[in-house]
């Protein structure tokens, strides 16, 4: 079991996932660096979290 996201973490991230898949892949790193190109997030926290979103919906992706 994971830790649960807020509707908006899931939301921002489905948002910046949906227009840019191939632009991400299944390394957290190089989708932090990804993910600065398409959003301005101030807070680091936050950052990290849509991050880690979004490249758990890149490898649900890969599963299906």
């Amino acid at each position: 079991m994971g830790r649960i996201k807020t509707s908006f973490v899931k939301r921002v991230g489905k948002e910046i996932f949906e227009g840019n898949e191939d632009k991400f892949s299944e390394d957290y790193t190089q989708n932090k660096i990804a993910v600065k190109d398409f959003a301005e997030i101030k807070s680091k926290k936050l950052f990290n979290i849509i991050t880690g979103y979004i490249t758990s919906l890149k490898k649900q992706q890969k599963r299906v």
